[in-house]
């Protein structure tokens, strides 16, 4: 199955990153989201996004204007009705999903592929809301979309090779490099990230050393690019509170318990970068 338009449901960070890079790939787009201005703000991001791949000599200004001509904004749900798969890209909220996937799935042709873009839920659980679970996959993305090279193709239960095969082909059209995990919570990447940042927020809980001295530690100490803490306020710490929460109900085991530091900035509404103020201030 040849997948020429791609629906994507959600025109936030992973959202419009998407758009961004089927777009640039010459893959046409529809991106919905339930405001207009939300709708707005993701292909102005998409466009800031070519600007500074213009800047970089990485992009012409042609190829800016042929990948924006590509991806059409909407409100209306009806506009997915072309496209042979479609990828919900909502925040990590499992009510919302199976609410989004249901009403999805009533619209599209029968032979479209839904596919998630969760980094936490269960991809069988979220099939099982579809009538079409063979034709249900998780690719999951990873933040910045343009820049980053690797999609997680998650199988569910059911997911079929065909399905599987179809979605593989477009991520290395897509020019990434997609790895096949079994459906498990976390998968296999957040599955070990997302303990470690929680461990760090420990670590800066108990006084161990500054947040800076953290992330310069596993910088220079692991070569990783950005430190733990630094990653948390990327990511939100909102959202590496929900999937911490997930681990711990879907594995019933204790290591996964969210750090109380973590919960209590949650609660502040200090989430990192898209606040202006996580463990660092922006």
């Amino acid at each position: 199955m040849a997948i020429q338009t791609v629906g994507i449901i959600g025109a936030g960070t992973m959202g419009n990153g998407i758009a961004q890079a089927c777009a640039v790939a010459g893959v046409k787009v529809v991106m919905v989201d339930v405001a207009q201005a939300a709708v707005d703000k993701g292909m102005a991001t998409v466009a800031g996004s070519l600007d500074r791949l213009i800047k970089k000599d990485k992009l012409t200004a042609a190829q800016k204007d042929a990948a924006l001509a590509l991806i059409k904004g909407s409100t209306n749900y009806e506009d997915l009705k072309a496209a042979e798969l479609v990828i919900e890209a909502a925040t990590e909220n499992h009510a919302l999903k199976l609410k989004i996937l249901k009403q999805v799935d009533a619209l599209l042709a029968p032979e479209a592929i839904i596919a998630s873009n969760t980094s936490s839920i269960s991809i069988t659980q979220l099939a099982a809301a579809t009538s079409r679970p063979d034709r249900f996959i998780g690719m999951h993305f990873f933040n910045p979309v343009p820049m980053m090279a690797l999609v997680e193709i998650i199988r569910g239960y059911l997911t079929s090779d065909a399905t599987h095969d179809a979605v593989k082909a477009l991520a290395v059209a897509l020019g990434k490099s997609p790895i096949t995990v079994k459906n498990a919570p976390g998968f296999v990447v957040n599955r070990i990230l997302v303990p470690m940042i929680n461990e760090a927020f420990f670590v800066l809980a108990e006084g161990l050393a500054t947040a800076e001295d953290i992330d310069a530690g596993m910088k220079l100490g692991c070569n990783q690019p950005i430190g733990p803490l630094a990653l948390a306020d990327m990511i939100g710490l909102d959202v590496c509170l929900a999937v911490m929460e997930v681990y711990l109900e879907q594995f019933g085991d204790s290591k996964y318990r969210p750090c109380p530091l973590l919960k209590e900035m949650v609660a502040a509404g200090q989430l990192g970068r898209k606040t202006g103020r996580g463990v660092y201030t922006y």
